[in-house]
């Protein structure tokens, strides 16, 4: 087993941490009860690789490892653990030493912890923790979900705006319970409210006499606490901070954000963004239950079932003219894939613009007469493509005008309702990347079947 040892995860490149291989060396100590080997190979993780490695175990397995390492359970672990193996490792470890390990942490890690236990769990482990320590998470629940206040490290560097260099060299050297790292020094007025901020590197290369206020940053971008979390990622982006302050409604510095927080939100952004375009909710990953992942997906089988149901009932209205003419049904499909594809293309395109405030009222009719043009564009290509395939292959050059015709005003009408579609959800409060997919599909699939089948009867038959 000592072998075994050298083997982790530094030659996977970036990413993951954990080789194949090393997952497999601890279900092996595990599946022959050799705990103190599995022990001695997980000791070199760093928290987050432990984590990792906890998600990629078998529940049984996971059980096992986090009840040989309970003693020395790292509490930071719990932090980046997905939510759903967060939950069932907190049941297996008890409240008690959850309450430990959450006194251990940063405040918006222990936050992000406490937050998604149940209420009366949540009680049980504030009344374990110190009234300071208590106090600065309760606050921390008080602020909206996904706010700046719940993002927020509580711990905060803030000195007197008239100091110098060597005055805040000497209270950061002195005083002990200042965040684990820091990026920025920040000066406060009488009311302690921010003024600016100091770099640590500034801090570092400037002599003691000079006053903190002669190399401060004086325009700086204030986050207050209730600010949503995805407003606060991109204010990060645009300004590229590393750090920025939080203050409260009075202007009072309650907090600070910093950069590591910001990657997680991003990251959480784009995931659920992800899974709303797909159809699938939040809470479900992974490692949710079988159950509860049918629930979450269930809704959204129906909505889509609906939209299907709608384009059948347009299919019926020629069941005549398909009886006439069978190459109709067969062409069907394109039809419907070649619309279906481009509005997600441009679904996606709109959705992501919105996301990162690049698509905005003052822009939306450019960006969808480009579409359109794009539309227009792909649809005359695309349209002497199928229509010249269906001409050779039913020897009909007039069936292929017809669908040829058909693909092209799906084409723009994809382009079209794909661009200005979660324009007008976001506008009437609704997510766009939530709602739009399946009113899309449905769109593009009865004007699809109705131009298609409705030129047909009109020129064909």
């Amino acid at each position: 087993m000592k072998k075994e040892t050298t083997i982790r995860a530094e030659d996977t490149g970036p990413g993951r941490e954990l080789t194949s291989e090393f997952i497999s060396s601890i279900n092996l100590a595990l599946d022959q009860n050799k705990t103190n080997d599995a022990i001695g190979l997980v000791q070199s993780l760093h928290y987050a690789d432990l984590a990792d490695l906890l998600e990629n175990l078998a529940h049984v397995r996971r059980e096992e490892l986090v009840e040989a390492l309970r003693s020395d359970f790292d509490p930071n672990v719990l932090a980046e653990l997905d939510e759903t193996i967060r939950e069932r490792v907190i049941d297996q470890l008890g409240i008690s030493q959850i309450a430990e390990a959450v006194a251990g942490l940063e405040t918006d890690d222990a936050l992000e912890v406490v937050e998604e236990l149940a209420a009366d769990e949540q009680i049980e482990i504030l009344e374990s923790l110190p009234e300071n320590e208590r106090t600065l998470i309760e606050e921390g629940l008080s602020y909206p979900e996904d706010s700046a206040g719940r993002l927020m490290q509580r711990e905060v560097v803030a000195v007197p705006q008239d100091w110098t260099v060597g005055q805040a060299i000497d209270y950061m050297r002195d005083t002990n319970d200042l965040p684990t790292d820091f990026f920025d020094i920040f000066l406060v007025d009488l009311s302690h409210s921010p003024v600016g901020t100091v770099p640590l590197s500034r801090v570092m290369r400037t002599n003691r006499e000079v006053a903190l206020i002669d190399v401060m940053r004086k325009h700086i971008k204030i986050v207050p606490v209730e600010m949503d979390q995805e407003e606060v990622a991109f204010l990060f982006r645009q300004r590229d901070l590393i750090s920025a302050p939080v203050v409260d409604n009075n202007t009072r510095l309650v907090g600070v954000i910093t950069v590591d927080d910001i990657v997680d939100v991003i990251h959480e952004e784009h995931e659920e963004d992800i899974m709303r375009l797909a159809g699938v909710g939040e809470e479900d990953d992974l490692y949710s239950a079988v159950i509860d992942t049918a629930k979450s997906r269930f809704i959204w089988l129906l909505i889509h079932l609906i939209a299907a149901i709608l384009a059948a009932y347009v299919i019926s209205f020629f069941a005549s003219t398909m009886e006439e003419m069978i190459a109709l049904a067969i062409l069907m499909p394109i039809v419907a894939a070649m619309g279906g594809t481009a509005s997600v293309q441009t679904l996606t395109v709109a959705v992501r613009a919105i996301a990162m405030k690049e698509l905005t009222m003052s822009n939306a009719y450019r960006a969808i007469g480009k579409e359109v043009a794009v539309g227009i564009l792909n649809g005359i290509i695309f349209a002497t493509i199928i229509g010249t395939v269906a001409w050779i292959w039913f020897g009909s050059p007039a069936l292929g005008g017809v669908i040829g015709l058909a693909i092209g005003l799906n084409l723009i009408v994809a382009g079209f309702v794909g661009s200005s579609l979660p324009i007008v959800l976001q506008r009437l409060g609704f997510d766009p990347a939530v709602s739009s997919s399946a009113f899309l599909t449905s769109i593009t699939d009865i004007v699809g079947f109705y131009v298609f089948l409705g030129l047909a009867a009109a020129l064909l038959l």
